[in-house]
């Protein structure tokens, strides 16, 4: 279903707000109408993807006044006036000092349509634009990458963005096989703390006689058979990164003090007296929810609330299976260099079943499959350990999103197997240039993300 582009209305007189409020809805605008200016101000953020309608003259705040705000939170948001006869010159003005246009009242309903329509595509290229740049420079960058178009993932780049370069501990949320040791990489790599050391440990992993000995470190003689000084990873991760991952897994008695080293950034190795300054910063991961386990007194409530200051939540596999197809791509090409294998081409079947499957095992259980699929070629099976293919946590689709859901993934197939050539995908499907590129534009597919 194509998305209703949203329009904002801000008029004080009633009958303007609904003969243009009618107008813009029958032209196919999601339109919403305000009396007062505070009211849209309260609806608009800088990725909002629609354009403001404003009277000038306003009681409390103006038009004027609303296009100011307006800029402060994103100066490249299509502001367009309504004026009376005698704000002309007024509305002059204030598209010297940015606003997009103005029309004068009495209006006809043409002339705000296409006003509107022009403000929309340049809203649109704005934010493609904007998209664009921002991909281009995440994904040039150092370091590794975090793939995916789907609308939660672009969300998710967009949170690691503005929070990667602070200095705050961040708790990461996940199912297993997501790639929580990904993406705290990820934001080590994109933080002023790239050149220090990142350091990770796995609470579960480590035998809860050792992981105090892991952490802190110990002087020679502090235990026996300890016959050196040993830095731990707190200490090892001084100026850079500590990754704990499966941090529910950490023993109670650990668990008060790792808070103090969080609360206080210094550290004592065991056996010494000596007090040895941190600064690190902390990313914990965990694919248990930490507030129940507090509940059920098996994690310290308060070193919950001390980790829980910036929570991350990575999206499974299930939830943004568009992005499986640009994910099999990319793993399948990752082994054929690997393992100097070729890639066979992906039946659409095949791409079909991976589409539909419930994808338990996440991200991981993907690039496994992928991997497989390298080494084993045709003779390797889709049947997922013979677990059937579910659809949970998806709601039933009717015939045409059915047809829409099979068109979008026989053309990302297409793509994928012939490195994002329009050529060859279009000898493949027997389409005209035309309606693949419509198609595309409809799906938002782009070739470069296949090449």
């Amino acid at each position: 279903m194509t998305m209703l582009h949203p329009v904002l209305l801000v008029d004080d007189e009633k009958h303007v707000r609904l003969a243009a409020g009618q107008t813009l809805d029958l032209a196919g605008y999601a339109v919403q109408t305000c009396a007062e200016a505070s009211e849209a101000l309260s609806q608009i953020h800088e990725d909002w993807p629609g354009v403001i309608i404003t009277d000038i003259n306003m009681p409390k705040m103006d038009g004027l006044e609303l296009m100011r705000r307006v800029q402060t939170i994103d100066p490249d948001l299509p502001v367009i006036l309504i004026t009376g006869q005698g704000d002309i010159s007024m509305a002059v003005q204030a598209i010297r000092d940015g606003a997009y246009d103005f029309i004068e009242k009495p209006f006809a309903s043409d002339l705000l349509l296409d006003v509107v329509k022009r403000a929309l595509e340049k809203r649109t290229l704005t934010l493609e634009n904007r998209q664009l740049r921002w991909e281009l420079e995440a994904q040039s960058a150092p370091g590794p990458r975090i793939l995916g178009k789907s609308v939660k993932m672009q969300q998710l780049r967009r949170l690691l963005a503005s929070v990667a370069d602070t200095s705050a501990d961040l708790l990461l949320m996940a199912e297993t096989g997501c790639g929580k040791d990904l993406i705290a990489r990820f934001i080590h790599e994109h933080s002023a703390r790239q050149e220090k050391n990142f350091v990770a440990i796995n609470c579960g992993a480590v035998p809860e006689a050792l992981i105090e000995s892991e952490l802190f470190g110990h002087e020679a003689g502090a235990f026996t058979d300890a016959r050196s000084r040993r830095i731990g990873k707190l200490e090892h991760a001084n100026g850079g990164t500590l990754f704990l991952d499966e941090i529910e897994s950490m023993p109670m008695s650990l668990q008060i003090k790792l808070l103090r080293v969080l609360e206080e950034r210094q550290i004592e190795r065991l056996g010494s007296n000596q007090i040895i300054p941190l600064d690190l910063r902390v990313i914990a991961a965990s694919k248990a929810e930490l507030r129940e386990l507090c509940e059920a007194g098996q994690f310290r409530e308060d070193l919950y609330y001390r980790l829980n200051v910036l929570r991350v939540e990575i999206p499974p596999l299930r939830e943004r299976k568009e992005d499986i197809p640009l994910l099999f791509q990319h793993f399948a090409l990752v082994a054929s260099v690997q393992y100097g294998r070729e890639v066979l081409p992906l039946s659409a079947e095949r791409m079909h079943r991976l589409m539909l499957h419930d994808w338990p095992g996440n991200v991981r259980e993907l690039r496994n499959l992928a991997e497989r699929y390298v080494l084993l070629g045709e003779s390797c099976t889709f049947d997922f350990d013979n677990r059937p293919i579910t659809q949970t946590n998806t709601s039933p689709m009717g015939l045409h999103e059915q047809v829409e859901h099979f068109e979008k993934t026989l053309i990302q197939t297409e793509l994928a197997r012939h490195g994002g050539s329009i050529k060859d995908t279009l000898d493949s499907l027997g389409l005209a240039r035309k309606t693949l590129y419509d198609k595309m534009r409809k799906y938002d597919l782009d070739k470069k993300d296949f090449k």
